[in-house]
């Protein structure tokens, strides 16, 4: 099983980006994906989570109204839509999902927003 980040990058203050995790060897059609970062000196945070049926969504309020997740199962893709960018989200920002009790975890892109 694997999970596997691209997409992030150097951005100016209010830029965007979109970060994109595919999931491969996973197997079930009912699954929560999540997005994690973690900055420097900081423990690893939860930004956005999506389930693969429902749709449901959640946030965490730092990015509420900035930040869209959503999924595109036929690729078996979660992307992170991340607009009005600000200095604080800069971090390495990690794909997650938990499997048959076990969390997987992408390798990790660095989102950079500076001037």
């Amino acid at each position: 099983v694997q999970l596997v980040e691209s997409g992030g990058g150097l951005v100016q203050p209010g830029g965007s980006l979109r970060l994109s995790c595919a999931a491969s060897g996973f197997t079930g059609n009912t699954w929560i994906m999540s997005w994690f970062r973690q900055a420097p000196g900081k423990e690893r945070e939860l930004v956005a989570s999506i389930n693969s049926v429902s749709g449901w969504t959640n946030y965490q309020d730092s990015v509420k109204g900035r930040f869209t997740i959503s999924r595109d199962n036929t690729k078996n893709t979660v992307y992170l839509q991340m607009n009005s960018l600000k200095p604080e989200d800069t971090a390495v920002y990690y794909c997650h999902r938990l499997f048959r009790g076990t969390n997987y975890w992408g390798q990790g892109t660095q989102v950079t927003v500076s001037s």
